[in-house]
């Protein structure tokens, strides 16, 4: 290869040895390498960023570019320019990889020629096999006419030698990887593969395909075949004239000796302060350059830290306002998940790499699978934006920069128009859209009429803008009536900010403002849709006063209840049919009804004379939702009275107003009832439901002991309830009453009698009849007798009765019965003969 300088600072002078021609044979399969992970000596390291930028940032990169762009090249050993595992590792990129990869470095091609958009042709090859060792140098690959980005994947898996490496060489040979626009001679001599310094280049190789067939396999030639240097010390002079000089160098492994080989000096001093730029007469930039495309665009090209974490940054996405990126990442000193910091423009962020990866520890056994990230943070400016991901250290070792990657923003400030600013009677009708590339929610837009402003939100539907801007979606328009003096008035609207940027003027414009009027007229509307659900009467339809640009408020009414709403809904058709009044004059509204029939009417509410307008009425029934609740209720109490059982309590269904059935079992036996009994107390605790949801029933119990339950029967959905369960025991109702006529003394105007009584079969008091010489008298044995009670294990004392009865003077039989509550005979209590004085 020649030894050329190139006048653009990014069209670096080259240097490099003759390739001599090696005879190859046919041979044994291709092995792939696997990949370690790059890394740092610590969080943050400035001065390594990759380059998966987008086509807009490219164009500092491009060889046209007059800038220099500085490196301080961190970390450059020049007797380690980059470890095995990277360089020889068959599987760094996929074919669709390496494509996005030139799509974002090259973006919008100029001739038709860039390599992100060409199409070669390779022939089919067998293995390849080193005569001097027996090594396989490059396995079996299939031809044909290809993107080039297939048949760099391609010599990649064949030669295992990284795509990584194979695009850099790209670059350093010809900026093909940045180039919108390459010469015939740049895709000819494309890896500079077969151009000796001191002869023209073999023609038998020119053409993309061909290059990068060679130049991959003489790159894998160099350690297959054992051909030129190999590891050890070598001389490596800083230029063809040896007169500048050079160093011995200990060259620690193939892949820095395969570089060495391929261009064959090292950068001297200038060359390294010069960044990307030019040094003096005695620099080299081949190996250099090298170094500097590698680290910016793929991160770290050595392990410096073989104790520090290892994992890989598999995507980096740019959204609204954020960058997510997702990866792995674990430290060999511990199976436990560790941390991850992301540093976006030198602001660091830290979260744990604790995703599950099964894949991660089928590759790496013994640390678990709990390595995976996936991270939302926030993009640090507008424009292209740098991301480093470090995994922070346990143990030996220090933190070790996962890869850093420049990304255009989807950040900034506001975009969006100010498309209308129609004047109307009394105000300004406007319209537009704005959004903010930070977030994909509706951003706020204020307009200012004259010095006064009105908040409003940029959240109608707008296909355009969701076409126009992938990933923020439909809702950034914005419509509004904004009252305004009449005379002329400046109308401004403002995109508000969010996150980074600043508030922008979306536009301004000068209207006239019409005064306004009021001519009489009736309000004009259309009643689209009345609709019932449960409880709840729904309207939908647009209301406008002929006499206003205004909205308007429209009434609701039914069944004793009504409403006011404003229609004030965006229509754009109501718009577009009435454009002087602009689109807010839809409704959608709703009214609460009670259960039942109801007409229910809408009517348009003048803003002035003329009188309402009536946009329809339809009857409706509202029901209470049937949720499917189970019925509730109370057994009040169970009252035994001999053989009769009298139930008493309450129970209802929250999804209905009407009675529920309740069913009794006496036993196994059972009789439906309704609990629609008037309990006052229930319709204060349930005023939907009202006050008729009681029940009292009276049941006949066998002998002996019964279980006695009642249940609430659902009217609908939803199951039945248990109320509850008693055991009651049936009596012998037919007992006689017992009692004692105490006292029956003849007083003035009549006869003083007292004494107790009652009935065993019932707790209540009973009736005790006195008879005064065949005549009788009836009075209750109500008067609390603890004693009686006491003595006969009563709960209820009220037993005793005292009264006197009329009689003339002179000598009276006086009798007193006890009256049976229930079946069976009186008794008898006594007969007494009283003087009456």
């Amino acid at each position: 290869m020649s030894h050329r300088a190139r006048r653009s600072p990014r069209r670096q002078l080259f240097i490099r040895s003759a390739r001599a021609c090696v005879a190859l044979v046919a041979g044994a399969a291709l092995i792939l390498g696997g990949g370690v992970a790059a890394s740092a000596a610590a969080a943050p390291v400035e001065g390594t960023m990759a380059a998966v930028s987008s086509p807009d940032t490219a164009v500092a990169d491009s060889p046209s570019s007059a800038s220099i762009r500085p490196s301080r090249l961190d970390g450059f050993d020049p007797q380690t320019l980059i470890d095995d595992a990277l360089f020889y590792d068959g599987a760094a990129m996929t074919a669709a990889q390496i494509q996005t990869f030139l799509d974002q470095r090259i973006g919008q091609c100029t001739n038709g020629q860039c390599i992100n958009v060409l199409s070669a042709g390779i022939s089919s090859r067998g293995s390849i096999v080193s005569a001097r060792t027996g090594n396989l140098v490059c396995s079996p690959f299939e031809g044909g006419t290809m993107r080039v980005s297939e048949i760099i994947y391609r010599l990649q898996v064949a030669c295992g030698i990284s795509a990584r490496v194979i695009l850099v060489t790209l670059e350093k040979e010809q900026s093909l990887v940045s180039s919108r626009a390459p010469s015939d001679r740049n895709l000819r001599f494309a890896m500079g593969a077969n151009c000796p310094d001191t002869a023209p280049c073999d023609p038998a190789y020119a053409g993309i395909g061909p290059q990068i067939v060679a130049g991959t396999t003489q790159l894998k030639t160099y350690r297959a075949g054992a051909f030129s240097r190999q590891p050890g010390v070598h001389f490596i002079g800083y230029h063809p004239n040896a007169a500048c000089g050079g160093t011995n160098l200990q060259i620690t492994n193939y892949a820095t000796a395969a570089l060495y080989n391929y261009t064959p000096y090292q950068p001297n001093a200038a060359a390294l302060r010069a960044g990307y730029g030019m040094g003096d007469g005695c620099s080299s930039y081949g190996n250099r350059n090298f170094y500097n495309f590698y680290t910016d665009w793929f991160g770290a090209a050595t392990n410096r830290n073989p104790n520090g974490p290892i994992g890989n940054v598999e995507s980096v996405q740019a959204a609204p306002g954020v960058f997510r990126i997702t990866g792995w990442v674990l430290d060999p000193d511990t199976s436990a998940s560790i941390d991850v910091h992301v540093y976006v423009n030198g602001v660091g962020r830290a979260f744990t790499a604790n995703l599950d990866r099964p894949d991660v520890a089928a590759a790496y056994p013994g640390f678990g699978s709990r390595h995976g990230f996936s991270v939302t943070v926030p993009a640090g400016s507008a424009g292209v934006n740098s991301l480093c991901v470090y995994g922070i250290n346990v143990g030996l070792g220090g933190n070790s920069q996962i890869g850093c990657q420049t990304k255009l923003a989807m950040s900034g400030s506001p975009v969006g128009v100010l498309e209308a600013a129609v004047p109307v009677a009394g105000g300004v009708s406007v319209g537009g859209w704005a959004l903010d590339p930070d977030t994909s929610a509706p951003i706020d837009v204020h307009i200012y009429v004259g010095a006064a402003g009105v908040a409003l939100t940029a959240d109608l539907a707008r296909t355009d803008i969701a076409t126009a801007y992938p990933g923020y979606g439909s809702s950034h328009g914005f419509s509004r009536l904004i009252q305004a003096p009449a005379g002329r008035q400046t109308v401004c609207a403002y995109g508000i900010n969010v996150a980074v940027g600043v508030n922008v003027e979306l536009g301004c414009v000068t209207v006239d403002v019409p005064a306004p009027s009021d001519r009489g007229l009736a309000p004009i509307g259309v009643l689209e849709s009345l609709t019932v659900r449960d409880t709840t009467v729904s309207v939908i339809g647009w209301a406008i006063d002929p006499d206003t640009a205004w909205p308007i408020q429209i009434r609701v009414e039914g069944a004793g209840r009504s409403g006011l709403f404003t229609a004030d809904h965006v229509r754009a058709d109501v718009g577009s049919a009435y454009p002087q009044y602009g689109a807010n004059h839809g409704f959608s509204a709703q009214l609460t009804l009670p259960v039942g029939t109801a007409d229910v009417c809408v009517y348009a509410v003048n803003t002035g004379t003329g009188g309402d307008t009536n946009l329809g009425c339809r009857s409706v029934v509202a029901a209470l939702p049937d949720l499917g609740r189970a019925p509730i209720g109370v057994i009040d109490s169970i009252d035994v009275r001999g053989a009769t059982a009298t139930i008493s309590g309450w129970a209802l269904d929250l999804d209905n107003v009407d009675p529920v059935p309740v069913h009794i079992y006496v036993g196994a036996s059972g009789t439906a009832h309704v609990a629609n009994r008037a309990r006052p107390d229930l319709a204060a605790a349930f005023p939907l439901q009202g006050a008729d949801h009681g029940f009292t029933e009276a049941l006949s119990l066998p002998p002996g002991s019964s279980s006695v339950c009642v249940y609430a029967i659902n009217l609908g959905r939803g199951g039945n309830s248990l109320l509850g369960c008693q055991t009651v025991t049936a009596v012998d109702n037919t007992r006689p009453p017992i009692g004692n006529f105490e006292q029956a003394v003849g007083v003035a105007g009549g006869v003083a009698v007292g004494g107790w009584a009652f009935d065993p079969d019932s707790r209540d008091p009973i009736p005790v009849h006195i008879y005064v010489d065949g005549v009788g008298a009836a009075i209750s044995a109500d008067v609390a007798r603890p004693d009686v009670a006491a003595a006969y294990g009563r709960t209820n004392p009220l037993s005793g009765f005292a009264a006197t009865i009329a009689a003339l003077p002179g000598v009276h039989r006086v009798c007193a019965y006890a009256i049976n509550d229930g079946p069976g005979v009186n008794t008898l209590l006594g007969c007494r003969d009283v003087t009456v004085p």
